[in-house]
């Protein structure tokens, strides 16, 4: 398909992605193919990105979500940007193999590469994979079983040469709400049954990237995947790609039939969680937030801030105070917000505290800075 000379408002740009990220209105759809959808969610954190479904589907039942943990019909492993991901297991098949050179590039990066170089890499994860495929360890239990063999190089350093070369898996308990237990890794291939040696898949990567984050630059693409040199394959799906202009003039990849509504589309509020797609997806957020706002956003001790989308736009900070019997969504603006949107941010509020604190008997909304 030829490029285009259409230009897109950072504003029609902002719509665009709410759109594809389900984030305009609430689905009613299965889970699986929600997740399958969005390419995965970021889910470091053990309950966090529940958050993140309850925003786009409609009656979401957490303890569903967890039961398709246990089941199998999710996981969560480290995948873009070697960070952990809940995606299906026919996702997780040829998703692991494609971004596998980021994976490994984390562990040569640092510490854990310096530590382990001259190690016989493969014998570290064969051997780690027999110990995992008799039971699920955690990372700590396997590095110490691992050192007992390599013993001048430290337990955690074996362990993360494992997690990065050997497809596992977090098993349940971990994950499943309302439930907890110990990080435990088990073979991904044995967990799936599914095997994860397919051939990477680049160009696919590319396209299912688009359908839930675009339109993007190569860059935006790169950036959320954690691969580098991703031009050619860009250029290499030119002709099947509509190619638009960003406010800047930056060259924007997109599918032609993909959802692209007006800027003048409503955005409801919405209470993302700390580790949103919708903040990972891009190399250039500005799309979601100011720049000012965006320095606001600095992790803090490697945790990032809950953030509230107002108008399509990240607009201040949320969190959840519990008191006895009580429970409050505070909300800390970064700058004044009308009426109208507070009424209802404080509706979206309490919606939200009916997901998280069913429990409690009081439910509020505060605005920090208000009376």
């Amino acid at each position: 398909m030829a490029a285009t000379d259409t230009a897109l408002s950072r504003r029609a740009l902002n719509r665009a992605t709410l759109d594809r990220q389900l984030l305009l209105r609430r689905v009613d759809r299965p889970v699986t193919e929600v997740v399958s959808h969005l390419f995965g969610l970021q889910a470091q954190t053990t309950h966090t990105w529940y958050v993140g479904l309850q925003n786009r589907i409609e009656g979401l039942d957490p303890h569903t979500v967890g039961g398709q943990l246990t089941d199998g019909e999710l996981v969560r492993l480290p995948l873009m940007r070697s960070t952990l991901h809940l995606v299906t297991p026919r996702d997780c098949h040829w998703l692991r193999p494609t971004v596998q050179d980021a994976i490994a590039g984390d562990l040569a990066r640092g510490g854990h590469g310096r530590a382990t170089a001259g190690l016989d890499l493969d014998a570290v994860v064969s051997i780690g994979r027999a110990l995992l495929e008799r039971e699920p360890l955690t990372p700590a239990e396997l590095g110490a079983r691992l050192a007992e063999r390599w013993t001048d190089t430290p337990a955690g350093d074996l362990a993360y040469v494992v997690r990065c070369l050997l497809p596992t898996v977090q098993v349940p308990p971990r994950g499943v709400w309302g439930a907890s237990g110990a990080p435990a890794l088990a073979p991904a291939d044995v967990w799936t049954g599914l095997p994860m040696d397919a051939e990477p898949d680049p160009d696919t990567l590319v396209l299912r990237y688009l359908a839930a984050f675009g339109p993007a630059t190569v860059k935006d693409v790169q950036a959320w995947s954690g691969l580098t040199r991703l031009r050619g394959v860009v250029d290499r799906l030119r002709e099947r790609l509509v190619v638009l202009r960003g406010e800047d003039g930056a060259e924007l990849f997109d599918l032609p039939e993909a959802p692209r509504p007006g800027p003048d589309v409503p955005a409801p509020v919405r209470f993302l969680y700390d580790f949103d797609n919708l903040l990972r997806g891009h190399a250039d957020r500005g799309r979601m937030v100011s720049a000012e706002n965006l320095r606001r956003l600095a992790s803090r001790n490697g945790m990032p801030l809950a953030t509230v989308l107002v108008d399509g736009e990240v607009r201040g900070a949320w969190r959840v105070v519990r008191e006895r019997g009580a429970a409050t969504v505070e909300v800390s603006p970064f700058a004044p917000i009308g009426s109208a949107d507070r009424e209802e941010a404080e509706a979206e509020g309490l919606r939200l505290l009916e997901f998280l604190a069913p429990d409690r008997d009081r439910h509020g909304v505060r605005f920090a800075g208000s009376a």
